[in-house]
């Protein structure tokens, strides 16, 4: 099932998603899928005529996870960590599908990092992996992006990886994934740049949210972001990042300097 977040005239509701491409439909459900499950109205819309939203405005963290594929790790010349290298990204930091992502001034130095996205659909604390399943919502496509100078100055990654535009989230949440065996691709400006599979992950999504789950209480609506595999590189004002993840769909981002 897929769950989107979108508006038509004015105020955000979220629907399902159904059809061939080309001809889907979103359905309104009643409030939020969260916390009231999804019960469809009688309100159908053509998908073409809304303007879809980030699926989800986490209610507390984006958690990222860094180095998480082998490649990507030895192309930053870093070596892959003993323990997974968790960071946190503000919810300022998310927009949505063709949302611009707005290049900060104090960088220069701006990468994409196509990811396959965890979203957490019930609170929960140590969850061991085999109960992983139970506690997530679904899944999203989503776009780490990282001040790469700011990176390497700060010693920390809170403003490299935490400004405003920086996690694009989309187009929707796929609640049906199995996420152990699934492309993750992305163009710049229609040119392959990334193309990897989360079966080459260091640590499994299961494995992942079982040890953010340690270090954190997991709210419904928190997002993991699982890593990103090889191939990332600088966008400049003007570029068009977009990422597609098999079995969910893609999300397109246009680059801006304000």
């Amino acid at each position: 099932m897929r769950i989107a977040r979108f508006v038509v005239d004015s105020d955000p509701m979220y629907g399902v998603v159904e059809g061939e491409p080309g001809s889907e439909t979103v359905t309104v459900i009643h409030g939020d899928p969260f916390f009231n499950g999804v019960e469809r109205t009688s309100v159908k819309h053509k998908l073409e005529d809304v303007r879809l939203l980030a699926p989800i405005i986490p209610r507390s963290k984006v958690i990222g996870v860094g180095r998480n594929y082998a490649e990507h790790a030895a192309e930053l010349g870093n070596e892959v960590p003993a323990q997974p290298l968790l960071f946190l990204k503000p919810n300022t930091a998310v927009v949505g599908p063709g949302d611009p992502v707005v290049l900060p001034e104090f960088s220069e130095q701006v990468s994409f990092e196509a990811e396959l996205c965890v979203v957490i659909g019930r609170i929960c604390k140590d969850v061991p992996e085999e109960r992983v399943d139970d506690v997530i919502f679904g899944y999203t496509c989503g776009n780490d992006l990282t001040a790469r100078d700011v990176q390497k100055t700060d010693l920390q990654w809170a403003r490299a990886k935490g400004f405003d535009t920086s996690a694009p989230l989309g187009p929707w949440i796929e609640t049906e994934l199995d996420p152990e065996d699934v492309d993750v691709k992305g163009w710049l400006n229609g040119e392959l740049r990334q193309d990897g599979n989360t079966k080459d992950m260091i640590r499994s999504v299961r494995e992942l949210v079982s040890i953010v789950s340690q270090a954190f209480t997991l709210l419904p609506g928190d997002v993991i972001m699982t890593g990103t595999p090889a191939g990332v590189g600088l966008v400049s004002e003007g570029d068009r990042y977009e990422i597609e993840i098999e079995g969910i769909g893609r999300l397109s981002n246009p680059v801006v300097r304000r």
